[in-house]
């Protein structure tokens, strides 16, 4: 039976490791693990049993101080009697890394040695005190008869078949790494603010090679930035990348050795679009940014898991804002937040960004975690200003390098730099679900009042909240669009609060939450979105003014009956002819709210949403914005067009991502001709897919499809596209077929997690298809994970996920969904990771 776990029962492990040397012999099946840690008493600690995790490990022997010893032995680990005293701990352990398809520990990839050691990983690997707050120096050798040893550090010695790495500075274990194969290195060298050479590796499989020069260069641009926005050097003399397929993540901050899903790292213009390009450089800053907010300073239990990751999040996307586009990022980040986190913090799985529980800590690496955490991070960067930020962090820095950290630790560096009072502030840390911000108008006499009222709804896994910090920041237009009063932060503290304007000539429009400054869903009834949509300077307000006249529209055509609203479509259009705005804001503006959005939108006016009214409704306002503009749709496109060579830059990738949205506005009028053509034409992935994507929508891409594969079957990462176009483009009623014959191909590899995800995340992505009224998508996925479950439990309690918004539908859904969550509940033997995914969403 699971076993919860509190964060009010933390207590120090009772004793400190000075050092750890391990050596690994590595055979597929009998992989000999040596360990020596050097412990001794930890005087903050009152509890001094000794006590070591364990899993799926083979003892060979053990001894403290040179002296055989017979520890007692459980599933979860090694207990003995122990000095009170320094000593030295020694083990023999035997594992199989072949067979660990859970890729967790050490595994094998494709004839690769490779670990994933986060969260609890290590304990696959050897007895150790597999927990953040336990730091040490690590020294390892490893022997094999493979080409490439790496481990965390610096290396020491390289012999024929040994190489041994040392790392300096103290880490948990579960920033442990090691990789071992045939790999090929792409160098290149760094010099950091301070003079020093850093020899930069990029390590993939033969045949790879030609993917790898914009992940150097995104590491590169990475290491500069961190050095000029938070002087943060890097702290070793090389810095590995490893790519591998089959691995459950995006990647890994191993220090000094990133392991890297091979889908987060290669790259090339050939095999990879745009939005690849950008979210590999994303993510390879994610993981360096983490050398400092994560390795340096780390959380002192997984409760604090948001420190590390919220705060290398927002630094992550501030690196893309200062890369690309800000007014883009800041847009895409949140339509990100209101798809995966707002579902999460308004069902089943709602948790604060610092969770008070956990049965399973897998299942927390959530949306509430990295994305709302990240949000927290730039509320308060916001209400503290730039330059306390700044000196905040400097401070953060400097008391706390080498240790493991709280968030009241964190929030500590704040009050110190502001001389603020953080408590109120601190509830965004441990109150779950979306706050409601609702807002009224008043004028008088030259007097603009707006007057908000907070509130958070409380469900399941929500308690009664008390009023949060929110910063609301708001802009004022007169009725001639002018801008009369600039963008100013309004703190608000209070359930309801008033914040008045004087001295204005005529009642203003204001413009509320702008940059979207809060994680809160905005409630206005008095709003103007067509005015805003028109005149508003704020760029993340203009696209949000878009958005709520698309919703607006879309909800009346579902529930009325209606028609495409004028206004809507004409403000559209307006801005698809407006050339001086950035091409990627235009692409932007012309999409529409997600259909899962609009079920929520639905669900929250308490309509039951029905997916394929829902699904019928965006088909026709994209068939009328296509009748709309079709005078207008062909210039954009053919200005859209690059004659220049191809580059992954934002100016270029801007100019794709228009083309392509008018494209598939296009292909709605010809019946797919222009996309047809292009197909044939393209010479990089960007245009290929967008082509192949528009030709599906048709139904016409039967041709295409086969050509497709043909030219792209020996590339694993292209024929993952493949997979999931075809899922995310079928017909609502034949979603779960085309998913299911899917299965049945020769290169459906579903131990893969990437290729799973291809498959079933495409599945749950086709919002009307995986609702089919049949039920057919619900059975689909449920068989298959009950299926993936005992190989790989972690890429399934993920997957879970997919049913957390159940509760929204008609009761016909509900009682499908239900029934396939009773089945993957009584799944003999379920892991403890889907079995703590499943019962929470059950108890809803």
């Amino acid at each position: 039976m699971s076993k919860t776990i509190y964060l009010k029962d933390y207590t120090p492990f009772g004793y400190l490791v000075d050092s750890v040397q391990l050596t690994f012999d590595l055979a597929p099946n009998a992989t000999r693990v040596t360990s020596k840690v050097a412990f001794r008493p930890n005087p903050d600690a009152s509890d001094r049993r000794f006590f070591l995790h364990g899993e799926n490990l083979k003892l060979i022997r053990a001894s403290i101080d040179g002296e055989d010893i017979s520890p007692e032995l459980s599933a979860e680990g090694l207990s003995c009697p122990a000095p009170d005293a320094p000593f030295v701990f020694e083990a023999e352990v035997e594992i199989d890394p072949a067979n660990n398809t859970a890729l967790e520990g050490l595994y094998m990839s494709n004839g690769m040695y490779c670990t994933q050691c986060e969260a609890e990983g290590f304990r696959k690997i050897t007895y150790y005190p597999d927990r953040p707050d336990v730091m040490s120096v690590f020294t390892v050798t490893v022997n094999g008869p493979h080409p490439v040893l790496l481990s965390n550090g610096n290396p020491q010695e390289n012999g024929e078949h040994y190489a041994t790495w040392h790392d300096p500075w103290p880490k948990p274990a579960y920033l442990f790494a090691l990789v071992a194969g045939d790999l090929i290195a792409h160098p290149d060298q760094f010099t950091t603010m301070t003079g020093r050479k850093v020899d930069l590796n990029l390590w993939v499989r033969p045949g790879d090679e030609d993917k790898c020069a914009f992940g150097m260069q995104a590491l590169k641009h990475s290491m500069t930035w961190d050095e000029q926005t938070y002087g943060r050097e890097y702290d070793l003399d090389v810095f590995n990348i490893v790519a591998v397929d089959d691995f459950n993540m995006g990647a890994m901050e191993n220090k000094g050795l990133n392991i890297f899903n091979s889908s987060a790292v290669l790259a090339s213009p050939e095999t990879s679009t745009d939005a690849n390009f950008e979210r590999i450089e994303a993510i390879i800053a994610h993981e360096y940014f983490h050398n400092w907010t994560g390795n340096r300073v780390t959380c002192r239990d997984w409760f604090q898991l948001c420190l590390k990751e919220g705060l290398t999040v927002y630094r992550d996307s501030q690196f893309t804002s200062d890369m690309r586009s800000k007014a883009v990022k800041r847009i895409g980040d949140v339509i990100d937040l209101r798809a995966r986190q707002f579902a999460e913090d308004n069902g089943p799985l709602s948790h604060p960004v610092r969770p008070e529980s956990f049965e399973e800590i897998n299942n927390f690496y959530t949306a509430t975690v990295y994305e709302k955490g990240a949000e927290v991070i730039g509320m308060l960067k916001r209400l503290v200003g730039d330059a306390a930020y700044a000196e905040a962090l400097d401070l953060y820095f400097a008391r706390h390098d080498g240790q493991a950290c709280t968030i009241e630790d964190w929030l500590k560096v704040f009050e110190d730099v502001t001389d603020r009072d953080l408590s109120q502030f601190k509830r965004w840390y441990s109150q779950s679900g979306t706050p409601r911000l609702s807002v009224e108008e008043s004028w008088d006499d030259g007097t603009f009042t707006l007057t908000f009222s907070q509130s958070t709804p409380t469900g399941s896994n929500t308690s009664p909240t008390e009023p949060q910090v929110i910063p609301i920041d708001v802009g004022l237009l007169g009725p001639n669009g002018n801008e009369v009063r600039g963008t100013e932060m309004l703190e608000m503290t209070q359930t309801t609060q008033s914040f008045s304007f004087e001295g204005l000539a005529a009642k203003p429009v204001p413009s509320i939450l702008r940059g979207f400054s809060a994680p809160v869903i905005l409630q206005n009834e008095a709003a103007n979105p067509a005015f805003l949509l028109s005149h508003d300077t704020d760029p993340f307000n203009r696209w949000e003014s878009g958005r709520a006249l698309a919703s607006a529209t879309l909800i009346d055509m579902i529930t009325n009956d209606g028609s495409p609203d004028g206004d809507y479509l004409d403000g559209k259009l307006a801005i698809l002819r407006d050339d001086t705005l950035d091409p990627a804001f235009r692409a932007l503006m012309l999409g529409q709210p997600d259909q899962s959005a609009l079920a929520s939108t639905l669900s929250e006016s308490g309509i039951l949403p029905d997916p394929s009214a829902i699904w019928g409704a965006t088909e026709t306002l994209k068939q009328a914005f296509a009748q709309h503009a079709q005078d207008v749709l062909p210039r954009i496109f053919a200005q859209s067009q690059i004659e220049t060579p191809f580059a992954p830059d934002a100016e270029q990738a801007g100019k794709r991502t228009l083309a392509g949205a008018t494209l598939a506005f296009i292909s709605r009028l010809d019946g797919g001709a222009q996309a047809a053509a292009q197909y044939e034409t393209a010479d990089n992935m960007t245009l290929q897919l967008s082509a192949l994507s528009c030709l599906l929508a048709a139904g016409r891409a039967e041709t295409e499809l086969a050509a497709f594969y043909d030219q792209w079957q020996h590339d694993r990462l292209v024929i993952d596209k493949w997979f999931s176009l075809q899922v995310v483009y079928a017909a609502p009623d034949k979603t779960a077929a085309v998913a299911q014959a899917l299965t049945k191909h020769a290169d459906f590899n579903w131990k893969n997690p990437n290729r799973f995800r291809a498959v079933f995340g495409a599945l749950t992505t086709n919002h009307a298809g995986f609702h089919a009224a049949d039920g057919a998508g619900y059975e689909l996925l449920a068989d298959w994970l009950i299926r993936l479950d005992p190989v790989n439990p972690q890429t399934t309690a993920r997957m879970c996920r997919a049913f957390q918004t159940w509760r929204r539908y008609d009761a016909d859904r509900q009682d499908m969904i239900a029934t396939q969550l009773d089945r993957i509940a009584a799944t003999p033997n379920l892991s403890r990771d889907s079995s703590e995914m499943v019962t929470r969403m059950l108890q809803a």
